[in-house]
């Protein structure tokens, strides 16, 4: 049976347009609209380094350039319209998908139980109640707010304290909702004084087969084909398994029908897909030709594999790798430039003195850095500059590099 295919050209267009990088970066980025933006991604993965902005803030910027970090704050803790918990990592999430995380935070409790057990954090289960109490007491804590006469173990940064341990597990497991950070470390509170009632683990009871199918076509449309195992590696909380039982059945249904699409060098890859994917992507926008400096942890880069297979952009973050052995950088932006990834680029804000400096940028092989390609760069690198409250860019005496 011959398959429905995608050339690699329509395969990325349908791919940018799923994650908000086919239309021209513009429009509000607060409020309701900044709200359905994230409902659009899913979530929006946290992470605490800051050598230009924050990966949440420079996500929500590539796609909208009039945000500002303020913006993202204020509809976590004050609006209470995303919670904070985990997909593949620490991330925001509308608060209406809430109710779906049910079963994640059954799964979560039964992991952590066994892993922690492991790591030799003992006694972190006798300090449940003990952190509760405390909470009902005095509100919303912090780790540093509890355990202050627990040792820490030796086993370096992730070696916890009993009750902070306490603190990840009562979170994980749904009895305790993040309400915000202060400067990167959560505030904890009851999940009954956060979320409405109705919502609340206990509330609602918890339908894993339902919860299974909602997950799955959430991610479907989020990535606009995908293979089981991508699917289940989006909100990683359905298991291979049911992402599996769940193709084959909506596939019975016609929900869905496998397709081929194109990837770099002609390769094809089955894969599942609407049964209009071929319509969706002829109406994909195209993609602005100006280029956007990505975050390392944007949705459309999260997977690593994908975006070489789609994009010929082999990438790997470097912060955890001796200096020595780095081949780029300790934190290096993607380049897009249309529907295309061209270059990679290490730069760092330097906010005691408010310059935005170049160390590097190395094109893609075969990318021929032209003088109105590096016009776009510095544009882009204005806007970033803007962003980032810097009052000038400044580029090292050897910045442009050969394509490694």
């Amino acid at each position: 049976m011959t398959l429905p295919r995608l050339d690699n050209r329509a395969a990325r267009a349908l791919f940018l347009d799923r994650h908000g990088l086919a239309e021209q970066p513009a429009g509000p980025a607060k409020g309701a609209h900044l709200l359905g933006l994230i409902e659009r991604l899913g979530f929006v993965q946290l992470d605490s380094i800051n050598t230009v902005a924050r990966a949440h803030d420079m996500i929500l910027y590539a796609r909208r350039p009039t945000y500002r970090a303020g913006n993202l704050k204020r509809l976590y803790e004050r609006d209470q319209a995303l919670f904070e918990h985990w997909t593949h990592d620490a991330a925001v999430i509308p608060m209406a998908f809430y109710p779906h995380w049910h079963l994640r935070f059954q799964r979560d409790a039964a992991l952590l139980r066994a892993r922690w057990k492991n790591w030799r954090r003992d006694g972190f289960e006798k300090q449940f109640e003990t952190v509760l109490q405390h909470i009902r007491d005095h509100g919303a804590v912090c780790s540093s707010d509890v355990g202050k006469d627990e040792k820490k173990g030796s086993g370096g940064w992730w070696d916890w304290h009993p009750s902070k341990t306490a603190l990840e597990y009562l979170w994980r497991s749904g009895a305790l909702a993040v309400v915000g950070r202060e400067g990167f470390q959560k505030r904890y509170d009851l999940t009954e004084r956060v979320i409405e009632a109705g919502l609340c683990p206990g509330a609602l009871p918890c339908d894993a087969e339902a919860t299974v199918e909602w997950l799955c076509n959430a991610a479907l449309d989020r990535l606009g084909f995908a293979t089981s195992g991508e699917l289940a590696a989006f909100w990683d909380t359905v298991s291979p398994a049911e992402a599996k039982a769940w193709c084959a059945q909506a596939e019975a249904r016609g929900v869905i029908e496998p397709v081929e699409i194109e990837c770099v060098g002609g390769v094809l890859r089955k894969v599942f897909a609407r049964p209009d994917v071929l319509e969706q992507a002829a109406s994909a926008p195209p993609p602005p030709g100006r280029i956007r400096v990505l975050s390392p942890f944007d949705p459309a880069l999260r997977d690593r594999n994908r975006a070489e297979r789609l994009f010929g952009f082999h990438y790997r973050i470097e912060v955890f790798v001796p200096e020595p052995k780095r081949v780029y950088g300790y934190y290096v932006f993607p380049l897009l430039e249309g529907d295309r990834l061209v270059g990679r680029i290490d730069m760092k804000a330097h906010r005691d003195c408010g310059e935005l400096r170049i160390r590097a940028l190395w094109p893609e092989r075969r990318m021929k850095w032209s003088k109105a390609r590096a016009q776009r760069l510095e544009a882009e690198l204005d806007r970033v500059r803007r962003f980032t409250g810097m009052e000038k860019v400044v580029f090292a005496p050897d910045w442009l590099r050969e394509p490694k």
